[in-house]
């Protein structure tokens, strides 16, 4: 009888899929990649066609020797690697380094499965086909792209700020983005404004409903400072508030589409408070299978790399049905789903959903870690929810006017919860004031409380994990594989740092990012690497040769290295001399970067190994005590600014004092942009540093 190999990438699938074959069957993992570029050199000789040399991985030895074995005992080999780009590099290359190629008496066959279950993995087996090369080549590109990028910019980070930090096509446009949004943060100028809400009493009610100001009969109106307030009020004392129009309707909120990788990760993050990270390797082991009581061992959802939004019709019908069973035939989506796939779309996969919607997180919960559980039931919500009928909720708007000021008060409630029966996310949790008592137009109101409130604008925010992924999708930058691994990269080379989900750039991460905007504009523009990104998917369509891609990036990359490397010569960002003194041995210490950032060691390492944290002074006097104000870093990195004196004096600012005061209440003022800004927000005093500077 034939000998059938089944060769996939993780000990994992070997497990799941060993049970959906027979004895006729041998099942066998790589453990990912077995061949790569060296570590050691470029790997890519740029003189001769950009021809890629590629070794095996060091470890790789033992599993390929039994790989190779496991080749002679069979017939037909069966290469298995997950359906995208990487997933077919693997199986070129596990056929190059098992020389399958040359082996006439073998036949080897490419098979792909969107999902780990017994149906999908026996007919991939049915209808197997070749190798893509179009694919392979694409990624070829891009592991030749970002080798390049890596192995030549990084050397001159180390020589000029310190080993260890790295360069990276993808990652270095993240830092920027990260960067750029800390600049726009740091010159936000809040600005004043007041709302005003009306407590009003209907006739007969005990309850009062809240109103909003809107403005007047000619149109909206912003309240910008406290003295217009003054003057709306007096004008509003006493006055008569009036029903003016009552618009009834109804409104209907779509279920959500599928998820896609991006769209898992940010809803992951905001509400399990997964790290991007995180939220993959749980979706991986519900992908490659777990053991389920009744049901042996089973992958629990699709693949989880993908854009895509599309469901298999077989999947979509049975969704359909499960929902009339158990929700009633009103649930089911009565039309077609549309998806929001674009040009980016890398293949044809579907969106992350159960392979097997009957299988309900209530029947998997005691077969599943705590966190797998919490990410399946995420997916099947999802899912289910998306093949469901839209919420459809009653909705009264009120126009009321007190002579010529205009209130609006609005009311919704639920009168059918569609796919809110199962998926609620934390924008449907709408506060409702539920209907209102019935209005007719000309009905009078009792103003039972005017309150005024003051406000300011807010600044952007700052990135969480899961608004940095929204971000790079949106800009085309990265595909669904690299969203968590870029995001990992920064955050373990200490560029950024994660306090309470947001992401803050560090000294180390400014540095970084200002040599590559100097140097190296083009890497770290979003619209370039956007671009490529693009060149690259039209490989994997096979629309455009891939050496094409890789010989017109390398010249000009080449170029601006040397270009750097000359104008780097006259920068020193290290190993400054301070003024401050080894207590060990009398040497000025020298300026260095660590993990964290700057701090002061002594020149005479090995022999003194003597350091101190650096505490850069910014020349102005502590608002609380009078001595100096120095930068300062959390515990994770995140600089601000404090009392050289702490721990006695608790001074602290993220924004840079200034020696002004303000003119207004006497409180110390902070630096933003071409501002300075009175530290209490309640003051809200703001003064051009430019026109102060010309009144001195």
């Amino acid at each position: 009888m034939a000998k059938n190999l089944v060769i996939v990438e993780s000990p994992a699938k070997v497990k799941t899929i060993r049970k959906f074959l027979g004895t006729n069957y041998e099942v066998d993992a790589s453990n990912g990649h077995v061949r790569d570029l060296p570590k050691s050199s470029l790997g890519i000789d740029v003189d001769h066609d950009f021809e890629p040399k590629y070794i095996t991985i060091r470890g790789k030895g033992d599993i390929l020797s039994k790989l190779r074995k496991e080749v002679k005992k069979a017939d037909k080999i069966y290469l298995a690697t997950d359906p995208d780009r990487e997933g077919e590099a693997i199986s070129w290359h596990l056929m190059k380094a098992l020389k399958l190629d040359e082996q006439e008496s073998k036949k080897v066959y490419r098979v792909s499965f969107n999902e780990i279950t017994k149906t999908a993995v026996k007919n991939s087996l049915k209808s197997p086909r070749k190798i893509d090369m179009a694919l392979v080549d694409a990624q070829q590109a891009r592991r030749m792209l970002d080798r390049m990028v890596g192995y030549r910019i990084s050397p001159l980070l180390w020589a000029k700020v310190k080993r260890g930090l790295s360069a990276g096509r993808v990652q270095s446009v993240a830092l920027r983005m990260i960067c750029d949004r800390e600049d726009e943060i740091s010159a936000f100028i809040p600005e004043e404004y007041w709302n005003l809400e009306a407590q009003l009493l209907q006739e007969g009610s005990r309850k009062p409903m809240k109103a909003k100001f809107y403005g007047t009969r000619h149109g909206k109106l912003v309240i910008h400072e406290k003295k217009e307030m003054d003057q709306i009020l007096a004008d509003l004392k006493d006055q008569v508030f009036m029903v003016e129009e009552v618009k009834t309707g109804e409104r209907m909120k779509k279920p959500p589409i599928p998820f896609t990788t991006s769209t898992l990760q940010q809803e992951a993050s905001k509400v399990l408070n997964f790290s991007t990270q995180k939220t993959m390797r749980l979706a991986q082991q519900l992908y490659e299978g777990v053991d389920i009581e009744g049901h042996d061992t089973i992958g629990l959802i699709t693949y989880l790399r993908t854009d895509s939004t599309r469901i298999a019709e077989e999947a979509d019908a049975l969704a359909r049905k499960y929902v009339e069973q158990v929700y009633g035939s009103d649930y089911v989506l009565k039309s077609d789903v549309s998806t929001k796939n674009n040009g980016k779309i890398q293949d044809a996969h579907e969106a992350i959903r159960p392979t097997d919607i009957t299988l309900t997180p209530a029947k998997v919960k005691d077969s599943l870690s705590r966190d797998l559980f919490r990410l399946y039931q995420l997916i099947w919500k999802r899912f289910t929810a998306s093949r469901m009928q839209p919420a459809v909720y009653e909705t009264v708007s009120v126009k009321i006017s007190a002579e010529e000021y205009l209130f609006s008060l609005s009311a919704s409630q639920l009168a059918f919860d569609g796919f809110m029966s199962v998926y609620v996310q934390d924008e449907d949790k709408e506060e409702n004031n539920t209907l209102l008592g019935k209005m007719e137009p000309k009905d009078v109101l009792k103003a039972v409380q005017l309150t005024p409130s003051q406000h300011f604008t807010q600044p952007p925010p700052h990135y969480t994990e899961a608004s940095l992924v929204k971000a790079l999708e949106e800009q085309g930058i990265g595909r669904p594989s690299t969203y968590a691994p870029t995001i990992t990269t920064i955050l373990a080379r200490r560029y950024v740092t994660k306090e309470n989900k947001n992401l803050y750039v560090t000294e180390l991460g400014e540095v970084v990012n200002g040599i590559m905007r100097k140097c190296f504009p083009s890497i770290v523009d979003t619209r370039f690497t956007a671009n490529l990104e693009l060149l690259l998917d039209k490989i994997g369509d096979g629309t455009v040769k891939w050496k094409t891609v890789v010989e017109n990036f390398y010249p000009d990359l080449d170029e601006a290295v040397k270009m750097a490397q000359e104008t780097l010569e006259s920068v020193k960002i290290a190993d400054e001399v301070s003024d401050v003194v080894c207590d060990l041995c009398g040497r000025n210490m020298v300026i260095k970067y660590g993990p964290h950032g700057k701090f002061l060691a002594c020149p005479g390492f090995p022999e003194c190994k003597n350091t101190k944290p650096y505490l850069e002074k910014v020349g102005v006097p502590c608002p609380k005590c009078g001595k100096e104000v120095v930068i300062r870093k959390t515990k994770k990195g995140r600089r601000f600014y404090g009392c050289e004196d702490n721990p006695e004096c608790d001074f602290m600012s993220w924004q840079k004092p200034s020696l002004e005061k303000c003119p207004k209440c006497g409180g110390y003022m902070v630096e933003r942009g071409s501002k300075l800004l009175c530290a209490d927000e309640q003051c809200g005093y703001t003064m051009n540093i430019k026109t102060k500077a010309a009144e001195g």
